[in-house]
């Protein structure tokens, strides 16, 4: 299994944690969050690894990174963190439910996650960095771009 740690430790990233545990392709190392105050286990099980600032020393011990902090107001917290992470050479997987359904004759790009019982169907592109969340489906020749995130049920057409 390969190693991956998380960058966000909030309630978006309970929901990207049952995804990536039933894949079962990823050993989840911990968390790196601004926010965290001490070394305590997170209540996820898993620990917490450090702050955005000591990604560059994380680096040293983890090649994969994944952005698990939600997106409901704005892009831009997201895309400063995959711009980092990019920036630190960390390698930013595309995360598919095992639960979904993504055609073979699709795009799903770096660092995008599709959740449980989500479709990107036939032709359909997602760009970097996006959330397409649970029962979402993208039809066919659909774009959406980088950053962007597919709320829960949404249907692009």
């Amino acid at each position: 299994m390969k190693e991956l740690i998380l960058i966000g430790a909030g309630g978006h990233a309970k929901s990207c944690i049952d995804v990536i545990e039933s894949i079962g392709f990823f050993k989840i190392c911990g968390f790196v969050d601004k926010n965290i105050k001490n070394n305590n286990i997170i209540e996820n099980g898993y620990p917490f690894l450090g702050r955005d600032e000591d990604l560059l020393s994380l680096r040293e011990n983890y090649q994969n990174a994944f952005i698990t902090l939600g997106q409901i107001k704005s892009p831009l917290v997201r895309i400063k963190l995959y711009n980092q992470l990019k920036n630190l050479n960390y390698n930013l997987p595309t995360i598919l439910s095992s639960l979904s359904y993504v055609s073979k004759k699709s795009k799903v790009l770096e660092g995008s996650i599709v959740m449980h019982f989500s479709i990107v169907n036939a032709g359909a592109a997602v760009g970097k960095n996006c959330i397409i969340h649970n029962k979402a489906l993208v039809e066919h020749d659909a774009i959406i771009s980088d950053n962007c995130h597919v709320s829960t049920g949404a249907i692009i057409n």
